[in-house]
């Protein structure tokens, strides 16, 4: 099994210099606990999977504390939320001591959790203040091809300067996109269709029974199913209640479960003061192509690359690369948007990093051309109060150089990402 380094390390260590606690959060199989167990240090690991270790830390968590070591690694802690006082009461006692000076203060708990609604419920109770969360997704395409650019993905001089310097190779696109993102697959030749029957197997008994009693499992396999045909497009939860025969309350509740738990990504429409007619539905993704592919039975990359829905994976992989490079360098993808207003003229992704906004359009083509930029113009407004400004679009597609289409515009090759 190949060893793959994870792009948040280095983030990780430095966020642990400054929190008493850090919890990483996302999808199941990801590769949480291999990250956190790959830290130097003295942590004890912990796994909320064994028991007999979790019947005690539910029902007598001080002797619980007493069995352990003073700085832990407790794995999937989202089991026994009955333990977040109890690590505050560790980490205040910490803090005193070092006010006092007799230890320094140090991070004592890494935590790992794939349901971060529910994490969020008792972190905003017990731990406020006291803990660092940040989210991981799967195997990102610069930790396939070993790339150390650990810079966000903003399309500008600067990014495009520092990525240009490692590997570009896309050869093996639709391999990529097919297989997915899940560490065991990246790492192993493990069987693809067997790997994601029984991730969703385990996902529904495990994950999504604990937040919510799904009675037909079948059903929420052919919700997932629908919703995945939806990937990349503006999320109706009526139109997926009546496919599936639930009601619109079910779709809904049923699409936060499967972004609470990091399945899927929804991203929000921009909108600005000086924008009019903006509609206020997100879009849909989802965050693993390899699963895309499972659940609407595109079952090879040559099925992929030459059908009808090319452009869909293409979109949803590409946005899926974006948000990986947004988390993995700490930054939050809630700077992430797209646009659209009541005329349906779409800007596919806008990235505002501070007062500056840089328009993305996602092409599947290897021939772009100033028109697939078009949509840019519409952004104009924003710049009239002068606080915000437009920053540098691009075009990302399959030509393998950077073309300058317009002044401040670039099409910029996928592997660019």
């Amino acid at each position: 099994m190949e060893w793959i380094n994870r792009a948040i390390t280095d983030h990780l260590k430095k966020t642990m210099q400054n929190f008493p606690a850090v919890l990483i959060t996302g999808p199941r199989q990801v590769g949480k606990s291999s990250l956190l167990q790959t830290l130097n240090g003295d942590f004890e690991y912990i796994s909320f999977d064994n028991p007999i270790v979790l019947d005690q830390a539910k029902n007598d968590p001080e002797l619980f504390f007493l069995n352990h070591s003073d700085i832990l690694i407790l794995d999937e802690i989202q089991y026994v939320p009955d333990l977040f006082p109890y690590l505050k009461i560790k980490i205040d006692e910490m803090r005193f001591a070092a006010l006092q000076g007799t230890e320094q203060e140090k991070c004592l708990f890494l935590l790992s959790g794939s349901q971060t609604y529910q994490l969020m419920q008792n972190v905003s109770e017990s731990l406020a203040g006291r803990l660092a969360i940040l989210p991981i997704q799967g195997v990102s395409f610069r930790e396939r091809k070993n790339v150390t650019c650990a810079l966000p993905f903003i399309p500008d001089a600067t990014y495009l300067s520092a990525r240009k310097n490692e590997s570009l190779d896309t050869s093996d696109l639709w391999e990529i996109i097919h297989r997915g993102s899940m560490p065991r697959l990246v790492a192993t030749s493990d069987d693809w269709e067997t790997y994601y029957s029984s991730y969703v197997s385990t996902y529904i008994e495990r994950d999504v029974n604990q937040l919510t009693k799904v009675s037909d499992r079948g059903e929420f396999v052919r919700f997932m199913s629908a919703l995945a045909s939806r990937s990349g497009e503006l999320l109706n939860h009526d139109n997926l209640a009546r496919e599936i025969g639930v009601s619109a309350m079910t779709a809904k509740r049923w699409t936060q479960i499967l972004e609470t738990s990091g399945i899927i990504t929804l991203l929000q429409p921009y909108h600005n003061n000086h924008l009019k007619r903006m509609i206020k539905t997100p879009k849909v993704y989802f965050s693993d192509t390899g699963l895309l592919a499972w659940l609407t039975r595109w079952l090879t990359p040559d099925t992929i690359r030459h059908g009808a829905k090319a452009g869909q994976f293409f979109e949803t992989w590409v946005v899926s690369e974006i948000v990986k490079s947004h988390l993995n360098a700490g930054r939050s993808t809630r700077n992430l948007y797209f646009y659209r207003d009541a005329d349906q003229r779409e800007i596919d992704l806008i990235i505002e990093d501070g007062r500056t906004v840089y328009p993305i359009e996602i092409k599947l083509t290897g021939k772009p051309t100033p028109r697939m930029a078009q949509a840019f113009r519409h952004l104009d407004p924003i710049t009239t109060a002068g606080d915000t400004s437009i920053g540098d679009g691009a075009v990302i597609n399959q030509y393998p150089e950077i073309i300058l289409l317009e002044k401040h515009i670039r099409a910029i090759p996928v592997g660019y990402l």
